[in-house]
């Protein structure tokens, strides 16, 4: 696996963290806030803290599965897996709530991609 795939693959991963930090531990501020155009208020409410700490820790776990395949098995396959994945499920966000998703959430993994082609 190229160096740079592996660097592509870490930004990914981390970007996946943050996702993580902001929907399980930073659930009402305002960062969180702002990143997913959503008010403190409906934040704080009990249903939307609990679906967004399920998908913080749905995100963790993808950084978690990210970072062993490029250390743990040094898997090219395993990480084209986890990119198309994540651009799946990006183009999916992207066509059924914000069209920007796409990039924000799929662009890094696009990149890592075309990467593992080279």
């Amino acid at each position: 696996m190229h160096v740079i795939t592996k660097v592509l693959s870490v930004l990914v991963a981390l970007e996946f963290l943050y996702i993580f930090y902001l929907e399980t531990l930073a659930t009402t501020s305002e960062k969180t806030s702002s990143v997913f155009g959503m008010t403190t208020e409906e934040l704080s409410q009990k249903s939307v803290k609990v679906l967004f700490k399920n998908q913080g820790v749905y995100n963790g776990l993808l950084s978690v599965l990210i970072l062993l395949a490029v250390f743990a098995f040094a898997s090219k396959a395993a990480v084209v897996i986890l990119m198309a994945y994540i651009v799946a499920v990006a183009l999916y966000g992207s066509l059924t709530s914000n069209p920007k998703i796409i990039l924000m959430q799929g662009g890094l993994a696009i990149l890592t991609l075309i990467s593992c082609i080279f």
